[in-house]
């Protein structure tokens, strides 16, 4: 439209009073109506109907209007409870602050949807989300609470197994992972914290709980390392010898078997 109108404006080739005067009244009529075509495309929805509430919501959504939008939702859902369309905007509300990485708000929305609407056809999705909610509120360092990763792989399980033939299955499966990740690497930092400040009956029983855990099995060569280091300094020479047998054998060609091999060779062939 701003095009259309500038096009068929024709300005002096010099510069003038009159030239700059005219600019000034032209840009301030442009504002008027552009303001004014913004008020009408508003007004045209007809929000006592589900259907023009909907409609205005989305399109404050679309506008990037957020808290708007919200509002509008939740009036629609005040107003018209039993509407189905009351239903997706409760759903929206939670997409909403998902979008925005509002990731408390979308874990307590989508949780509030999963208790109102348990047979929803979109539970998979609604659960999928829950899970990410509380995935996405880990923090970036293992040195910190990682107790919500929890959460997150209960409902990533509750995908994988309830819905093994949803889109959102495999995606939970990765996300899983990443999560078991972040919480074995969180025991070795523990682990490795003992074992510096020479507590080696902790840091060997933080080892070993890594150990026993599939889990972390990526971690195996530096939770062997850690386990038989700490089990040399606890003078647990059985348990010494077990660890560094494991290690030396099974991944032979790590650093840490390379590692324990020269540091406690000798001791413990």
């Amino acid at each position: 439209m701003i095009k259309l109108l500038l096009n068929s404006v024709r300005f002096p080739l010099k510069p003038s009073c009159f030239t700059n005067r005219f600019l000034s009244l032209f840009f301030v009529g442009m504002f008027f109506v552009l303001n004014y075509v913004g008020c009408a495309s508003e007004q045209s929805f007809d929000t006592s109907t589900p259907g023009g509430s909907f409609a205005k919501a989305k399109y404050l959504e679309d506008e990037e209007r957020f808290e708007e939008a919200i509002m509008e939702y939740q009036s629609l859902k005040n107003r018209f409870p039993y509407n189905k369309l009351a239903v997706q905007s409760e759903l929206r509300v939670a997409d909403i602050q998902f979008n925005r990485e509002a990731y408390i708000e979308s874990q307590h929305a989508y949780q509030l949807f999963k208790e109102l609407h348990p047979k929803h056809e979109k539970s998979d999705y609604v659960t999928f989300q829950l899970a990410m909610s509380y995935f996405n509120q880990l923090p970036g360092s293992i040195d910190r609470d990682l107790t919500i990763a929890q959460d997150a792989i209960i409902y990533f399980d509750e995908v994988i197994l309830t819905y093994p033939n949803s889109p959102f299955a495999a995606k939970s499966k990765e996300y899983k992972a990443k999560a078991y990740k972040m919480l074995a690497e969180k025991e070795l930092y523990i682990a490795r914290f003992y074992l510096i400040r020479e507590m080696y009956d902790s840091a060997l029983l933080r080892y070993e709980n890594m150990l026993k855990n599939d889990k972390a099995k990526d971690l195996a060569p530096k939770a062997l390392y850690g386990a038989t280091v700490s089990a040399v300094k606890s003078k647990e020479k059985i348990k010494a010898k077990n660890y560094f047998n494991i290690l030396t054998t099974q991944y032979a060609s790590s650093d840490e078997a390379k590692k324990i091999q020269t540091e406690y060779g000798n001791e413990l062939r």
